[in-house]
């Protein structure tokens, strides 16, 4: 009886942990995530920007499934998780499976790199934030319109098939921007983005 006891117990400890480490591969499936804020951690120390959580985007993941990740900096806990598009042109020049990427007018791409999230305006989708590229792969984010906005048909949960594309920007569905919204402004420093594969 104590041997069965024992086997139970054994086999409900290794699914549990099982079930953890499938949570952190679906979650953060490039990488380590601990690798990725402690050089955001670094960079928004050294410049100046919010120091308590930041923005993740991890387009190694596939887009039907939560790739968009609200971090506490502090704990690396992640706060909150939604669904996020990719451009068309991203889609359409896959290599590999892997998404193409670039900085390029037009082109219709994803582009990776750290971003800084400024001020809203009212654009063709409502409310949106202007986003201004900090790396050489997403410096002409400014001048492609390269902004966070959000898109009625972006689903808020996990979906069976891939979801819809964008021109380029990180669209998310109103549920999910409201809630960045609410991190947004009522943030008193500049929040960072980092999108990468």
């Amino acid at each position: 009886m104590k041997k069965y006891l024992f086997l139970c117990l054994f086999g409900v400890i290794a699914i549990a942990l099982a079930s953890n480490i499938g949570f952190n591969k679906s979650t953060f499936s490039s990488g380590s995530p601990n690798n990725r804020i402690e050089e955001v951690r670094k960079f928004v120390s050294e410049n100046g920007y919010n120091e308590k959580f930041a923005f993740f985007v991890d387009f190694s993941i596939s887009s039907n499934k939560y790739r968009f990740f609200v971090i506490d900096l502090k704990s690396g806990k992640i706060l909150e998780k939604g669904l996020v598009a990719h451009g068309s042109g991203s889609e359409s020049g896959k290599s590999n499976g892997k998404l193409k990427f670039s900085n390029t007018d037009g082109s219709y791409c994803s582009s990776v790199g750290k971003y800084v999230i400024k001020n809203s305006y009212s654009g063709d989708f409502g409310k949106a934030y202007r986003l201004i590229g900090l790396d050489n792969t997403n410096s002409n984010a400014f001048s492609r319109t390269i902004v966070l906005h959000k898109y009625s048909k972006v689903p808020d949960n996990e979906t069976a098939n891939p979801i819809v594309l964008s021109l380029g920007c990180p669209m998310v569905s109103p549920s999910f921007f409201s809630t960045l919204e609410k991190y947004i402004d009522s943030s008193e420093k500049n929040i960072i983005l980092y999108i990468y594969d």
